[in-house]
Formats: C-alpha cells, structure tokens, sequence
C-alpha cells in the first residue's frame, strides 16, 4: 500500500491529531482567553473583552446562574500544542425544559478557520449537552442574561460596542454547516445625535410630558442601588412575562449588575418612570466604553484603571450603547419609553462628547421596539443570528 502524504492534511487526520481539554488549571483559562489573539491578529475591528469579564462568567461565586444551572469550556490544540480554538457548553436549568424540549446552549466559541476544528469543538460541546439529556442546542449564547456574548455576528463588521458580540466572518459557514439553523435574528440600529434628536422624536416626548402631570422620571442614583434595583426587576419582569421561555429575574441578579457597572456607568443615561409613584418603565443605556477597553488588550492593569479614569473624564467616548428599555404592560402605549430615551440623549448631548447612539439589540420579533427604533431615525448596523440545533 502507498501511503499519500496528502492523506496527512485530510481534516479527519488532522482531528486525530488535535488535543481537546477541558478547562482545570490557570494555564488552560490563560489560553481560553489568549487564543482570540491568534485569530483575530489582522482584524483592525476586534476589541478584546476585558478577561475579567469573562472569568466572572465560569466563576461560581460571581455568576448566579450557577445556583441553577452548570457549565464548562473546552480549549482546542494542534499536533504542536497550539491553541486553535475554544467553546462552552452550559445549561440553564430554569429554562432548560420548553415545551418538549431540554435545551442547552455553547457560547464563547473562537476557532481558526479550519471546518475540522470547528466539528471537533462542537462535537465536544455536543456530547457533554447529551450526557445532560439535552435535545435542543442554542448559540451562540451566554451563560448569563442576553445583554452580553449573545448572538453571532453577520452584518456589520466595526468595532463592538461593550458587551456587544464579535466573531470572525467564517464562523457562520462553520455553524450552518454543522447544522445550526436560524431562531431569531438579532436587529442592531443606530443614528447621530451630532446635529441633534429628530424633530419629530421630541415632538412627541414632549407632547407626553405635557399630557401627563402625573409622570415623574428620575435618573440612577448609584447611592440608592436597593431600591432602583428593586423597580428594575419589578418592571422587567412584567414586561417580559409574555415573551417565549421567559424566567424572571430576581434582585440579586440586579445589584450584583449595577454593582459590575458602577464604575462605567453614566447615571443620567439610566433614566426611570412612575406614574402615580408606581414605578413604570426604565431605559438603560452604557457609555461604549470599549472605545477605551480596546487599548487593553483585555488587561485591567493598575496602569490601564487609572487610563481608564482619565480618558473617561476627558469624554474621550463618542458613542452610547442602549442596552435594554422596556414598560409593565399597563403603561405600554403610553409614550414613556420615548420620553425615558429623550432625558437620556438630553444628557448625553448636554454633558458629554458622545456622537453615536446604538440601539442594541432588539430580536426581530419584537415589532414594538423596532417601530421605536424607526421613530428615531436609526438605521441598521449590525444583524446577529441566534441559531438553534435540533439534536433528535
């Protein structure tokens, strides 16, 4: 028999020599992390999240989803004992189980552009999710809430916003191919505030503000994290309840959030209602401050947090990420997310150097908020897909 040494360069060979492990020591979270400077090399357009960020997410005692679910990751090597690649698998037990369904989820995927590779990683996630019984596949997606490493990005290769998810262009060829199939699309817009809101935007804020004596908004107070806590998760939890596999949030999960962004947030950008004293509908939104984190190369050094204070005094940041919005259902239609957005950019425009307002993301089920969207006068930026593998 003649050997072809083109044989050696098949993608089954070469799975065979390839190591998968699971995360255990420092030196296989280091290079779960460091692996993303291997693939992103040449992309101008990559800013790294911040590693402790992404630690916090495999930390039981900073990640509350471990009270009700499990996880784990995985790094990939070659023959030479190269990092190539990384994935997560997780369940989330107080969703898991959906109409006939157990569905599980893989996330923080990162891959050199090499198919093999990619199957090794999802093979590997995919039979631990099985071992769990799961039977439905989502991703990629967080172990966490959906304002965070959620979605695969498809249009709009700029730079990511804070929290916002980035990945290669090949890693949608990878998951389609493996049999992923669409769930839901995930709608990015965007507009200028440089010459100002829309006429039309402050129109009509302006015309609920009048009509409503009984409206009081408030922005967040950093020293009150308890209460405004408390009127976050009543409010998001009412105004989520009739979306698909929804499980309420609880106000732990919100102080540990408010907590993580104390040190980022801008209070006026975060804006609240009441109607009557009842708290209403609130607005979220986050300076990008990727546009510092960037220069870190992931590290918050002593070095980078004092870079960080000085060029966030200096309104070195020129765009603001709009997080989540939303309205207890009896208060809908009432004009107050339009109002919560107005006092919201009043302040950016007033009392920083911000440019940019992104409004991320909405699913492309959600009709009312896209229609809000329009009515600001953005237009799209960035598509990214949740997608979803049936596995029986």
């Amino acid at each position: 028999m003649v050997w072809d040494k083109s044989d050696f360069f098949a993608p089954k060979f070469r799975s065979k020599l390839m190591n998968i492990a699971a995360v255990k020591t420092k030196k296989q979270a280091d290079a779960f992390l460091n692996v993303v400077r291997l693939i992103y090399q040449n992309d101008s357009s990559y800013v790294r999240p911040l590693d402790n960020d992404i630690e916090a997410v495999f930390n039981p005692d900073k990640n509350t989803f471990y009270q009700h679910g499990e996880a784990t990751r995985w790094i990939l090597e070659d023959a030479n004992g190269r990092t190539i690649g990384r994935i997560a698998a997780f369940i989330n037990e107080k969703k898991a189980n959906y109409e006939g369904k157990r569905i599980g989820g893989v996330g923080f995927f990162e891959c050199i552009d090499d198919y093999a590779t990619a199957e090794k990683l999802f093979d590997t996630a995919k039979e631990w999710l099985k071992e769990r019984k799961v039977t439905t596949v989502d991703g990629p997606i967080n172990f966490g809430e959906n304002d965070q490493y959620w979605g695969l990005l498809v249009e709009g290769y700029t730079p990511p916003s804070y929290g916002m998810a980035y990945n290669a262009p090949y890693y949608q060829s990878f998951f389609e191919q493996y049999g992923f199939e669409v769930k839901m699309e995930q709608i990015t817009n965007e507009f200028s505030i440089v010459n100002g809101l829309s006429p039309r935007f402050v129109k009509i804020a302006e015309y609920v503000i009048s009509k409503r004596p009984n409206l009081e908004t408030k922005p967040f107070d950093p020293k009150q994290i308890d209460k405004f806590a408390e009127d976050f998760m009543n409010i998001y939890n009412s105004a989520w309840a009739e979306f698909e596999n929804f499980t309420p949030i609880k106000k732990d999960y919100v102080i540990e959030t408010f907590k993580k962004i104390k040190p980022i947030v801008d209070p006026g950008i975060i804006q609240f209602a009441y109607v009557n004293g009842e708290p209403a509908s609130f607005v979220m939104c986050l300076p990008d401050v990727n546009q510092i984190f960037q220069k870190f190369d992931g590290k918050l050094t002593l070095w980078n947090k004092l870079k960080f204070l000085y060029l966030k005094k200096t309104n070195f940041i020129e765009r603001v990420r709009v997080v989540v919005m939303g309205s207890k259902p009896e208060f809908q239609n009432m004009g107050l997310e339009s109002v919560l957005t107005y006092r919201a950019f009043q302040h950016t425009i007033k009392n920083t150097n911000v440019k940019d307002i992104e409004l991320s993301w909405v699913g492309d089920f959600n009709e009312k908020m896209l229609a809000i969207h329009k009515g600001l006068g953005a237009k799209p930026s960035k598509k990214h897909i949740t997608y979803r593998l049936e596995l029986v």
